[in-house]
């Protein structure tokens, strides 16, 4: 099926907002389908879109060094990818992988940047989004560092789980080391 401009109403986001701005802002969206494996941002790279994911999700890494690479974050329908356009800032901060391929809404990043000039409740739901995310990875470093892998796994299947919509989902041998 063909992601639609309808599809925003699984982002969680984007439904937060009132009717008038998220109207405004969908008019500027466009559907894409994410594939699995895709990049859609490095780190230190300017950001040219804003990922909104509706029945997919993405994953957030850092390179530890040349060979390894850990993940810090995922990014489902309950949020979006480009967060540090709301700090005024264009690059992307770490790698972003299409984890779970499936339907999303882009917008450009010029685009974005103009309606959150325009909204106040934009900048108040992504505030509060950026809350959360701050959290997350506070959250992810203490269990990085103090659990063993099993509780670690546990988590990322719980948080995966919650973001895939199935109860099947595809992931690589080499992901998960």
């Amino acid at each position: 099926m063909a992601p639609t401009k309808s599809a925003a109403g699984v982002n969680r986001l984007l439904v937060a907002l009132p009717s008038e701005d998220r109207r405004r802002l969908l008019a500027d969206c466009e559907p894409v389908e994410l594939v699995f494996a895709e990049v859609l941002a490095e780190p230190g790279e300017r950001i040219h879109h804003v990922y909104f994911p509706t029945m997919s999700f993405i994953s957030l890494t850092t390179r530890i060094n040349e060979r390894t690479c850990l993940e810090v974050g995922l990014v489902g329908d309950e949020g979006m990818l480009g967060i540090s356009l709301l700090l005024g800032v264009n690059v992307a901060p770490l790698r972003a992988l299409v984890q779970g391929s499936g339907p999303a809404l882009r917008v450009d990043a010029a685009s974005f940047c103009e309606a959150l000039e325009h909204s106040a409740s934009l900048q108040c739901e992504l505030k509060r989004y950026l809350y959360v995310r701050l959290g997350q990875f506070a959250q992810t470093a203490a269990c990085t560092r103090f659990h063993v892998v099993e509780a670690r796994l546990a988590r990322w299947l719980l948080m995966t789980h919650d973001r895939a919509h199935s109860d099947g989902f595809h992931v690589t041998h080499e992901f998960l080391a």
